[in-house]
């Protein structure tokens, strides 16, 4: 879902993710998951959402539940949009604590900013809540973090939504009837985001349970649609005797990318299923009329991460309540005849 664009920014974590080293390893002197303690507010709240790639269609949706839910508990809440840049993430961290919000929700654009963005929450004394994103108190990499050293999130379990993406491929290959000989699955996904990961292993896992046999393709990309429609592009040219391809990822993007470019080599859509993680580029295939080879995808409702987040956020400064480590959004398979009545909103 994002790109690094920042050199300096990324020099600044590991930088300061070399300093941290010791805490890392002894696990003592970092603050627990980010949620250290913070003052309970009587009277109005503030809150600063903060969002990577605010235009794209499942962030909107989550800025639109976010606002509506603060609206209904009476919270002043300022939404901010990143879009893709790492610098800007801290500037307006920093932002946020000099216009003395009470609480910071994010969406990082690069999870190693993530031990300045705890920092500076922490010296300010604000509560921190990550949403969709992971992000370490003490570390750039949040797949090499210690459990709770992770900051409490709110989004979708990673390895759950794999699963339903990987069983429903299934599905879709044995409907095929296609010889596994023949077939290669992709999985594409931006390789240091860690709820990617848990997304292609779960996907990975459950289509392998269910339909073995088929060799897998890891491909590496930016999590963009143009990104994967290059990487998944070359991969398919370095295999020509593959006849019949499967592709999961991350999200749509991903899977559109992927479906972008097998189309692009001739394969026709009877020859390709892809299965998404969004809904919201797949329906515009579903929309057209045409045959497509994105054969479903799974719905997330970022309204639904918008609203839970902030609700979770007032919880904790309301009422002292503690963070959740994760909590989950619910989720719904969908594909060409039932997308509209499960309310995506195709943009």
């Amino acid at each position: 879902m994002f790109r690094t664009t920042s050199r300096t920014v990324a020099a600044a974590g590991l930088l300061l993710s070399l300093g941290l080293t010791t805490a890392c390893s002894t696990g003592k002197e970092a603050a627990s998951g980010g949620d250290a303690p913070v003052a309970k507010v009587d009277g109005k709240i503030s809150i600063t959402y903060l969002q990577k790639q605010g235009d794209q269609e499942y962030f909107v949706g989550e800025a639109a539940g976010a606002k509506a839910k603060a609206a209904e508990l009476g919270v002043d809440l300022k939404v901010v949009n990143l879009g893709n840049d790492a610098n800007k993430t801290i500037s307006e961290v920093q932002a946020a604590v000099a216009q003395k919000t009470n609480g910071i929700i994010i969406v990082v654009p690069d999870p190693a900013v993530g031990p300045q963005v705890v920092q500076a929450a922490k010296d300010a004394k604000l509560a921190l809540l990550t949403s969709d994103d992971q992000i370490c108190t003490n570390g750039p990499d949040p797949s090499t973090c210690a459990k709770e050293n992770l900051v409490p999130r709110i989004g979708f379990s990673g390895s759950q939504m794999g699963g339903e993406v990987g069983k429903r491929a299934a599905e879709e290959y044995k409907k095929a009837g296609w010889n596994p000989a023949e077939t290669r699955t992709i999985s594409a996904w931006k390789q240091d985001v860690t709820v990617c990961g848990d997304r292609v292993k779960g996907a990975k896992e459950a289509f392998g349970a269910a339909a073995p046999g088929v060799q897998n393709i890891d491909v590496a990309t930016d999590n963009t649609p143009t990104g994967a429609q290059d990487k998944i592009a070359a991969t398919v040219t370095a295999n020509p005797g593959v006849k019949n391809w499967v592709v999961w990822g991350c999200n749509d993007e991903n899977v559109q990318g992927g479906v972008t470019a097998l189309e692009n080599a001739g394969i026709g859509a009877d020859r390709v299923i892809g299965v998404g993680i969004g809904a919201y580029l797949a329906c515009k295939n579903w929309g057209s009329g045409k045959p497509s080879g994105m054969k479903a995808a799974l719905f997330i409702n970022g309204k639904d991460v918008g609203a839970l987040a902030v609700q979770t956020m007032y919880d904790k400064l309301k009422n002292s309540k503690e963070f959740p480590k994760e909590a989950f959004a619910p989720t719904t398979m969908v594909d060409a005849a039932t997308w509209k009545s499960a309310g995506v909103t195709c943009g």
